[in-house]
């Protein structure tokens, strides 16, 4: 899949279901940080965890090698990742496909960083920062 060079930003969300309709939160980053303004109309591509395109700096193996119920990570994958939360140890958490959540310490909120994953259960993994990346490069 080619994704636009026009495109002004790229997140990952859940969709939620609210009073009869479908609800998607753009990160507050993406408004301060990043080319969109409040108030202005944009169009919007939803794509699918699975068909999205990795970055040059993602490795992964093949959705299908993975059960649906596995974690979507493995030991020594690497992702780029935004840190969306800072956890009570003081951690950064990302997610990635399925909500999935990662573990990041030494990371601050917003941070987007590349990352090894290093350990990894069936409901979280841990990654380690290979490179801090600038905010929108």
């Amino acid at each position: 899949m080619n994704i636009s060079d026009d495109v002004l930003c790229l997140f990952s969300a859940q969709i939620e279901r609210q009073n009869g309709s479908y609800r998607i939160e753009i990160p507050e980053r993406e408004l301060t940080l990043g080319d969109l303004k409040s108030g202005s109309s944009y169009r919007v591509a939803i794509l699918s965890s699975d068909s999205a395109q990795t970055t040059a700096n993602e490795t992964r193996r093949p959705t299908q090698d993975r059960g649906a119920s596995a974690p979507p990570v493995e030991v020594g994958d690497q992702r780029t990742v935004d840190i969306e939360d800072i956890g009570e140890q003081g951690d950064g958490i990302a997610r990635v496909e399925r909500g999935y959540v990662v573990v990041v310490p030494e990371t601050e909120l917003n941070e987007r960083v590349t990352i090894e994953i290093t350990k990894v259960t069936e409901t979280v993994a841990f990654g380690e920062v290979l490179e801090r990346e600038e905010y929108y490069q």
